[in-house]
């Protein structure tokens, strides 16, 4: 069923680009070379590239759906499995989308502990932030779009620090190449997951896109882009750390950071930190969006009631993961869930919508 939407609250289709990339690089790159790297060795980088275009993969099996239907992922789940146990299962989905929001904002909080301000309370900062993203968030999609697209233009000087860690790097140590087992390669791939994650919030704002099919291939562009740019830290974080180094280093991309010497700046990740939080922001933002849209779709609410619940809720279950195993089971625990979202339960998802169409076709002819 077409879910129908204002033309003054929709968005043009090349601004998916800065959606699908601005929910994508968060907190995962700041340490995603560590996690594949045990899995894959220096290797890795094929796995980056891997996962890259299984996700390009799934965009496609999503827009598959989306165009067919002309709805979002709560009418594909009615479609596809009726009413009742459809809402059950989008609201299942609903609360990855929030876990995907907790992971992001409350690792970012842990940087901002360890490498700026030790004795920073949780409270404060967190109260700040989802007050910044209640007031985004309560603007509506075209305002979250206008972050996202601010948080991919702003920070994107960032990239240029990776020059520096170049002075020290030696790209043998990623000789020889297939020196692991595909399956360890593959184990890479899911290791990567929490650093793709977020693009699946297309499956709600998709009603939202004026001229949904030109949008694509600007989502294809927005993923593509994201894995260039996780490609191209992955390489010179394996050519800049040593195994031995890498294995123990938490933030690989941070750490690369204090390599960076400039003649007006002494301490530059306290600038690349500070920096971060403009991407952090819209990464938080469209989270929150899906699902408090989400919430409205299933339960027929007010979409700034479920965005209040939503904001609440994070602020209370934030506060529990206090030190990094916490956070990290946390991460973990998203990852884990993204990887079979992605892999096994999109696909799945998308061959029953397609044969209970089908014969719903078949029989309406």
């Amino acid at each position: 069923m077409k879910v129908q939407v204002n033309d003054q609250n929709k968005i043009s289709p090349n601004l998916v680009f800065f959606l699908i990339h601005a929910v994508q690089v968060g907190v995962g790159i700041l340490g995603f070379q560590r996690y594949i790297a045990e899995k894959a060795g220096y290797d890795a980088w094929i796995s980056v590239l891997l996962a890259g275009i299984g996700g390009s993969i799934i965009i496609k099996i999503m827009y598959s759906m989306l165009l067919k239907e002309e709805g979002d992922l709560i009418e594909i789940h009615r479609t596809a499995f009726g009413n009742t146990i459809g809402n059950i299962l989008s609201v299942l989905f609903l609360i990855y989308y929030f876990m995907m929001a907790l992971a992001v904002l409350r690792t970012y909080i842990e940087v901002v502990q360890v490498w700026m301000f030790p004795q920073l309370s949780i409270f404060p900062y967190a109260f700040a932030f989802l007050g910044l993203v209640y007031y985004i968030v309560a603007g509506g999609i075209r305002t979250v779009t206008g972050i996202a697209f601010m948080g991919v233009v702003f920070p994107l000087y960032l990239i240029l620090t990776i020059v520096f860690p170049l002075r020290y790097a030696d790209f043998g140590d990623l000789l020889p190449i297939f020196s692991h087992a595909p399956i360890d390669i593959l184990a890479g791939v899911k290791s990567t997951t929490l650093s793709y994650l977020g693009f699946t919030t297309l499956l709600m704002y998709f009603p939202f896109i004026n001229d949904k099919r030109k949008s694509h291939i600007w989502a294809q562009l927005g993923f593509q882009f994201t894995t260039i740019l996780y490609l191209l830290v992955a390489v010179v974080t394996f050519a800049f750390f040593s195994k031995e180094q890498l294995a123990t280093t938490i933030w690989p991309t941070l750490t690369m950071f204090k390599i960076v010497e400039m003649p007006f700046v002494e301490r530059f990740e306290y600038i690349g930190i500070s920096s971060w939080a403009l991407i952090i922001l819209p990464n938080v933002c469209i989270s929150v969006w899906a699902f408090s849209r989400g919430l409205k779709r299933v339960f027929h609410m007010q979409q700034y009631t479920g965005l209040k619940i939503s904001i609440i809720a994070l602020f209370i279950l934030m506060l529990p993961f206090k030190d990094r195993q916490a956070i990290d089971q946390l991460n973990n625990y998203v990852s884990t869930i993204g990887f079979y979202v992605l892999y096994a339960y999109i696909p799945c998802l998308a061959v029953v919508y397609h044969v209970v169409r089908k014969v719903r076709d078949k029989h309406e002819a």
